[in-house]
C-alpha cells in the first residue's frame, strides 16, 4: 500500500548537495510550516578551511568533531515555528533562521595557502572586465533620430536627464528577468527593444553618459530579493543595476524597467537600502551609498463631502489626491480599469460602500498626483432614535494590521508617510449632534508618528481635519510593543464613530 501524507504528518528527507564553487547555498532551518528537526552537518578535509555563521534568534545547538583528517561542524534546529506572513515584512530571507556557510581557503601541505574569498575591490574588478557587465558599460548605443529630436535645444541637465530616462522607460520592453547581466549585449536589446533589467538599464547609463551627464552604475538588491551584506564580496547579492545621476549636489537613482516611478523619486522596491557605486568604469573605483531620502513619501489628500439621509443613507462626493509612492502604488490598477482600481482601494475593506461616476486625472503626467474622482454611497448604522457613523472613509486605513502582541519581524513601510482627510457631513433636519469626539494630537514618544484631529459641529454640519505623519519608515522588532499600543490607539482614534440623535416632536 503506497504511504499517504496526511495533515499533521511528519516529512523526514536528506539531500546532498555538490559545488564546485566556492558560494555554498545558505542552509535555511525555518520554513512556512513548523519544523521538528533540521540538521546541517559540514564535513570536509582539514586542508579546506570553512566559515559557518549561524544568523538565528532562536536557540541551536552546535557541535564539532575531528575524524582522522576531518573537521566536522553539526548545527542543529529543533521544534522550529513556522514563519508568519506579517504585514509590512522587507522580505522572508531576511528573517528565516539560516545557516550561512562559505569555503574560505584551501591550505595543503608543502604549498601555499589559497584564499578562495575575493574582496570588493576585486568582485568589482571583476565585474567591469565581464563581458556581459563591464565590457557592456562601454558600448556605444546608437541614439535614434527621434531622441535626437527631443533633445534638441535642451541645455538643462535636470531636463535632459528626465528626457532620455522616460524615453528609454517607454521604448524597451522588460522581459521579466531580473539581473544584473546584459546577456544578449545592450546594442542587440537595443535594437530588439526588450531586455533584461540589466540589459535596459546599462543602455540607459550609456545614453546619459552618452548626453554629458554624470551617470553610473549602481548594483542594488530589491526589497524583495532581501538585504546586502556588506561584509561578504559576492555580487550574488544584488538583483539589480540602476543609473545613479549626479546634477549639481542633488543625487537621481533611475530604473528604466519601471513603468511608473518619475525620475525625481528614488523607486520604491530600493528605497531605505544600501547600493554599491561603480564610481569610476575605467578604474574600478566604487563606494557604498544609502538610497533614502525622507522628503519621499506615499502622501494623499482626501476631501470629501457627504449628506446623511433620514433613511440612514450617506451619500456624497469625494476626491483622492495620491502623490509620489502613493501615486506609483496606484498607477498599475488604474490603468487595468475602474472596477479593480475601485475594489483594490476602496471598496474591498468597507462593508456597504459603492462608488460609481469615477475619473482619474494625471494619468499620463507622473509629476502631478492622481487625482481619483466619485460619488459615493453607504448605509449608516442606527439604533432607536440614533444614527452613527465613520469619518475615517477613503484612506486606506480601515483595518489595523498590527493586532499580534507579537512579532518576528521588523515594521518596514518603505518610505515615510502623509495624509490628511478634510470631511464635511450634513445631517438631516431634526437630527441633533450627541457628544462629539474630541480634538487631539497625539504624538509617538520618539515622535516618529503623530495624529491630529479636528473636529466642529455647527447647527447640521459636522467638519472634521485629520492629518497623519509618519517620520520613519522602519521600526525593529524590538520596538514593536510600543509601536502596537501606540497604533491600537492611532485606530481607535481613526474608527471613533460620530453618533447623531433624533430630537422628540415638542
Amino acid at each position: 500500500m503506497p504511504t499517504e501524507v496526511r495533515a499533521g504528518s511528519v516529512i523526514e528527507y536528506k539531500y546532498t548537495d555538490i559545488v564546485y564553487t566556492p558560494v555554498l547555498s545558505d542552509w535555511v532551518f525555518q520554513r512556512s510550516i513548523p519544523v521538528k528537526l533540521s540538521r546541517y552537518r559540514i564535513d570536509f578535509p582539514r586542508e579546506i578551511e570553512v566559515y559557518a555563521s549561524p544568523l538565528c534568534s532562536l536557540p541551536f545547538d552546535k557541535k564539532e568533531e575531528s575524524k582522522a583528517n576531518r573537521d566536522i561542524q553539526i548545527f542543529t534546529m529543533k521544534n522550529i515555528p513556522a514563519l508568519r506572513d506579517e504585514a509590512y515584512i522587507t522580505c522572508d530571507d531576511d528573517y528565516l533562521q539560516r545557516l550561512q556557510v562559505r569555503l574560505l581557503a584551501v591550505n595543503p601541505p608543502n604549498a601555499p595557502r589559497r584564499s578562495l574569498v575575493k574582496n570588493w575591490k576585486e568582485v568589482i574588478q571583476a565585474l567591469m572586465e565581464d563581458e556581459d557587465f563591464g565590457v557592456q558599460l562601454k558600448r556605444n548605443i546608437p541614439r535614434t533620430a527621434d531622441l535626437d529630436e527631443r533633445l534638441k535645444g535642451v541645455s538643462d541637465p535636470y531636463t535632459k536627464m528626465t528626457i532620455i530616462h522616460k524615453y528609454v522607460r517607454d521604448k524597451m520592453k522588460w522581459n521579466g528577468e531580473e539581473s544584473i547581466w546584459a546577456n544578449a549585449g545592450v546594442r542587440n536589446a537595443w535594437k530588439d527593444q526588450t531586455g533584461t533589467t540589466g540589459e535596459i538599464n546599462m543602455i540607459l547609463v550609456n545614453l546619459l553618459r552618452d548626453a554629458g551627464l554624470n551617470a553610473k552604475p549602481l548594483l542594488v538588491s530589491t526589497r524583495d530579493n532581501g538585504r546586502v551584506n556588506v561584509a561578504v564580496a559576492e555580487a550574488q547579492q544584488f538583483n539589480k543595476v540602476v543609473a545613479h545621476v549626479t546634477i549639481g549636489e542633488n543625487v537621481y537613482v533611475l530604473d528604466a524597467t519601471d513603468k511608473y516611478t518619475p525620475s525625481k523619486l528614488i523607486p520604491h522596491d530600493v528605497m531605505y537600502s544600501e547600493g554599491l557605486l561603480i564610481n569610476k568604469i575605467e578604474t574600478f573605483e566604487w563606494r557604498w551609498t544609502v538610497l533614502w531620502d525622507e522628503k519621499q513619501m506615499f502622501r494623499d489628500i482626501v476631501v470629501f463631502q457627504a449628506n446623511i439621509g433620514d433613511e440612514g443613507v450617506m451619500k456624497g462626493e469625494v476626491s483622492v489626491s495620491s502623490y509620489d509612492y502613493s501615486r506609483v502604488r496606484r498607477m498599475p490598477y488604474a490603468v487595468k480599469g475602474e472596477k479593480e482600481f475601485r475594489e483594490k482601494f476602496f471598496t474591498s475593506n468597507v462593508p456597504g460602500l459603492q462608488v460609481n461616476d469615477m475619473s482619474l486625472e494625471n494619468l499620463d503626467a507622473d509629476t502631478l498626483p492622481l487625482v481619483q474622482k466619485m460619488k459615493f454611497t453607504m448605509p449608516v448604522n442606527f439604533s432607536g432614535n440614533h444614527k452613527y457613523f465613520n469619518v475615517n472613509l477613503f484612506t486606506g486605513l480601515e483595518k489595523n494590521p498590527f493586532v499580534a502582541d507579537r512579532r518576528f519581524s521588523d515594521v518596514f513601510f518603505g518610505a515615510n508617510q502623509s495624509l490628511m482627510l478634510v470631511a464635511n457631513f450634513n445631517i438631516p433636519e431634526g437630527y441633533v449632534f450627541e457628544e462629539l469626539p474630541k480634538s487631539i494630537r497625539m504624538i509617538m514618544p520618539d515622535t516618529s508618528i503623530a495624529i491630529t484631529r479636528r473636529i466642529a459641529a455647527e447647527k447640521n454640519q459636522l467638519t472634521t481635519r485629520i492629518i497623519l505623519e509618519f517620520k520613519r519608515p522602519f521600526f525593529t522588532v524590538e520596538e514593536y510593543p510600543d509601536f502596537q499600543e501606540f497604533y491600537k490607539k492611532l485606530f481607535d482614534l481613526l474608527n471613533e464613530p460620530i453618533a447623531i440623535r433624533k430630537e422628540s416632536n415638542p
